[in-house]
C-alpha cells in the first residue's frame, strides 16, 4: 500500500503470503484465456452476430427471435456511468469473475462498487485514489519507499486483478489488488489531517479525490460492511477502469443486449 509507511509492501514482505496469492492468481483464468474466450463468443469485431441462433429455415415473410440468452448485473438503482455498467454486464454474462465476488472501480467517477458472484450490487461509495491520472504502474514501483515516489507516478493503474484480503504490519485487514506493485483497497487513511481524505470523500465534486499514492481508499464504513465480507473465506476479481486509454483496450468484453427480433435471411 502506497499510502502509509506501516502498510507499504517491501522486501520484507511475508513470504507464505506472496505463495498464497501464487496459487489464488493460478486457480482462475488468465486475462488471455478470457479474451479468446470472450472473442470466440462474440466474433472479430467484438458484437453479437444479427444472425446468431438463426435457425437453417425461416418461412417466408417470418421473422425469428435470437435465443441466446444473456445475463446482466443488477445495480439495484444505483447510478453508475456507462462504462460501469458496461464492463459489470459483461463480467456477468461471460462468467469472467469465475463466480467470485468481484469489485468495479470507476476512476473517473471516484466510485467503487461492490457485487456478490452473482453479480448483484451489494454496495456503492466514494473512493479516493492515485494523485497522478494514467492507467499504467511504474515498473518496480512497489519496491521503492515512499519518498522515491514523484507526484506524477502516483497511479492507480487500470485492469483485471485477482484481489484477496490481507494485513499490514499493525495486523490491519486490506484487500491486496496488485501485491507486486503494492496496490491495495482499504479504509481511508486519516494518519494526515492537512490531505483532508474524510472531507474529499464527503464532497459531491471527483475533483478533490485524487490524493493516494496508488491505492484506492474507501469509507471506513462501506469497507466494513460489504468489501470485507464480500471477500472473508473467498478470493475475488477487482476491475479498474482505465481514464487515459480505451476502455477496449483494458478489458476483452462485448455488449450484452437484450434478445432482438431480426428478419430472416434473404427478407428485406
Amino acid at each position: 500500500m502506497h499510502d502509509c509507511p506501516k502498510l507499504r509492501r517491501g522486501p520484507a514482505a511475508n513470504i507464505a503470503d506472496i505463495a498464497c496469492l501464487g496459487l489464488l492468481l493460478a486457480c482462475l483464468a488468465s486475462p488471455r484465456a478470457v479474451a479468446e474466450e470472450a472473442s470466440a463468443l462474440t466474433g472479430a469485431k467484438g458484437s453479437l452476430s444479427a444472425t446468431e441462433g438463426a435457425p437453417s429455415a425461416s418461412p417466408a415473410g417470418t421473422a425469428f427471435t435470437m435465443t441466446r440468452s444473456t445475463r446482466r448485473a443488477v445495480f439495484s438503482g444505483e447510478p453508475a456511468s456507462k462504462d460501469a455498467r458496461r464492463v459489470a454486464d459483461w463480467v456477468v454474462d461471460s462468467g469472467d469473475n469465475g463466480s467470485l465476488p468481484f469489485v468495479i472501480v470507476d476512476k473517473t467517477d471516484a466510485k467503487v462498487f461492490v457485487f456478490d458472484n452473482q453479480g448483484r450490487l451489494q454496495g456503492a461509495a466514494p473512493a479516493l485514489l492515485g494523485l497522478a491520472r494514467g492507467d499504467d504502474s511504474v515498473p518496480g514501483i512497489g519496491d521503492r519507499e515512499l519518498s522515491r515516489i514523484r507526484p506524477e507516478e502516483r497511479t492507480t493503474p487500470a485492469g483485471r486483478f485477482v484481489a484477496a484480503l490481507g494485513s499490514d504490519l499493525d495486523e490491519q485487514d486490506i484487500l491486496w489488488v496488485d501485491y507486486a506493485d503494492a496496490i491495495s483497497l482499504h479504509r481511508v487513511i486519516t494518519t494526515s489531517p492537512k490531505e483532508r481524505r474524510l472531507q474529499r470523500l464527503a464532497t459531491p465534486s471527483v475533483l478533490d479525490n485524487r490524493i493516494s499514492y496508488g491505492c484506492i481508499n474507501v469509507p471506513a464504513k462501506f469497507y466494513d460492511a460489504f468489501v470485507k465480507p464480500a471477500f472473508t473465506g473467498t478470493n475475488g476479481v477487482v476491475y479498474i477502469l482505465p481514464e487515459t486509454k480505451p476502455i477496449g483496450e483494458v478489458f476483452p468484453f462485448y455488449e450484452v443486449n437484450e434478445p432482438t427480433e431480426v428478419a430472416a435471411p434473404g427478407l428485406h
